[in-house]
């Protein structure tokens, strides 16, 4: 592919391309003998599907990472994750930042693209910002982690793990250097809070955790809307899921029924935050009960907010489509949110997005139903997790065939990037239309 061809591409098409280098590079990487354990090895799908888990900031794998990669791998993966969490284009801004050089307006248009901002004129200042809160973020969530590891491990390790385990939480990676990823640690306020605190973060997009420091710094009287539409969907869906969980699960032996009160709401609380496309558990969860495994797939298909370090159709989507349907059946003329009035490109947007989120969605359950001869709501739950880049699963993972793990690996690409960004990729470059037709109205409902 030469220059001239790759600066032609829309800013949708070079972002995709950028993810997949990074992709080969990474499994490259993770294959060879220096990244692995001794007596261990590692094929080319394993390689990849562990990569793509890290760069879409997934946290599905195939194999056990505690036991078969060295620290060194352990590297690799953090080091794909921290790539996946900030976007590829994001860490490349950073680099010609580094070296000194100025950002073209091609360049500032595929970071406006992969950061979902509103424009690229402050793009350069926006990364300044960007790269000094995930710093300081990640600093004290590792601080407080590796204290509490340092109580039964040595203290290098338990540095080591709790960069790792910070960087995965804030990047809602939900990699863990555990076999049994967070269960050891179910009765831990201090590890569930702090992983909790790292993925709310991570989840809440880097332009609300910039309007949340305005406020509190610069006397801003009031957040902007996505801040608000984001913080309070989040709070709402955090919360009701907490109580939903709580409730369903309360007697269930399996999960919350050993415990006692104060580590049922504790557990509850990290699970309806994790769902939100982290990845992390501190329960078993294959033995949930039908209706909280629906209500985990409600939380995981709407994910994080826009801008931030998680998937799903996004927070203000929802909350968008929700308010619509209200207004709608208030018979409001247009579609107000906190007495502000959306354009109605907003909303199409948001309905493009639902559509095609539940068609991708739909179709790779139909396949993976087809080839796989597991229970309908393990194969649902096992893609909705690839698709919003939680991460969970109900076991099945590492069972799956080499096609179903192909299409789970293209699920967290697109769920990663955003199934609009695919179809706009895919699309023509848009161009307005010569002739209007006629209207003519048709029933619905």
């Amino acid at each position: 592919m030469s220059l001239e061809y790759f600066n032609k591409l829309s800013p949708s098409r070079k972002l995709i391309i950028g993810f997949l280098l990074a992709i080969i590079i990474g499994t490259l990487l993770l294959m060879m003998p220096f990244s692995l354990n001794e007596g261990e090895s590692l094929d080319f799908l394993e390689s990849m599907f562990t990569i793509v888990s890290a760069i879409c900031v997934t946290g599905l794998t195939v194999v056990d990472v505690s036991k078969v990669f060295n620290p060194i791998g352990d590297l690799i993966i953090l080091f794909f994750i921290q790539l996946g969490g900030l976007g590829v284009m994001t860490f490349s801004s950073i680099i010609f930042m580094v070296m000194g050089k100025r950002m073209t307006f091609h360049e500032r248009e595929l970071l406006k693209e992969e950061r979902n901002a509103d424009s690229s004129g402050e793009i350069s200042n926006f990364i300044r910002k960007l790269l000094l809160t995930v710093f300081v973020i990640e600093s004290i969530g590792a601080l407080i982690l590796a204290w509490e590891f340092s109580k039964e491990m040595p203290l290098n390790k338990a540095l080591f793990f709790g960069v790792f385990h910070s960087v995965s939480a804030f990047c809602n990676a939900g990699f863990a250097l555990f076999s049994t990823n967070l269960e050891a640690y179910k009765a831990n306020p201090v590890i569930n809070l702090t992983i909790a605190y790292l993925i709310t973060l991570g989840g809440i997009g880097f332009a609300v955790i910039s309007s949340v420091i305005m406020v509190i710094r610069k006397g801003v009287d009031r957040f902007n809307l996505t801040s608000k539409v984001a913080i309070i969907i989040s709070m709402i869906l955090t919360f009701g899921g907490m109580i939903v969980f709580f409730i369903l699960e309360y007697s269930n032996p399996t999960t919350l029924g050993d415990l006692n009160f104060f580590q049922k709401i504790l557990a509850s609380y990290f699970q309806s935050v994790t769902l939100r496309t982290a990845g992390f558990n501190t329960i078993p969860l294959k033995d949930l009960r039908a209706a909280t495994i629906f209500i985990c797939c409600i939380l995981m298909f709407i994910g994080a907010s826009p801008g931030s370090t998680g998937g799903g159709i996004k927070t203000t989507t929802f909350g968008i489509i929700l308010f619509y349907v209200i207004g709608i059946v208030k018979k409001r003329e247009s579609i107000e949110i906190f007495n502000r009035r959306l354009d109605w490109e907003v909303m199409n947007r948001a309905l493009a997005i639902l559509v095609l989120a539940l068609t991708y969605v739909s179709v790779i359950i139909t396949l993976l139903l087809i080839i796989e001869d597991f229970p309908v709501e393990e194969i649902i739950f096992e893609v909705i997790s690839a698709f919003g880049t939680v991460g969970l699963t109900l076991g099945i993972t590492p069972e799956l065939s080499s096609i179903s793990k192909l299409l789970i690996i293209v699920t967290m690409f697109v769920g990663r990037l955003g199934p609009l960004t695919f179809a706009l990729a895919i699309g023509e470059d848009k161009k307005k239309a010569l002739i209007k037709y006629p209207k003519e109205n048709i029933l619905v409902g």
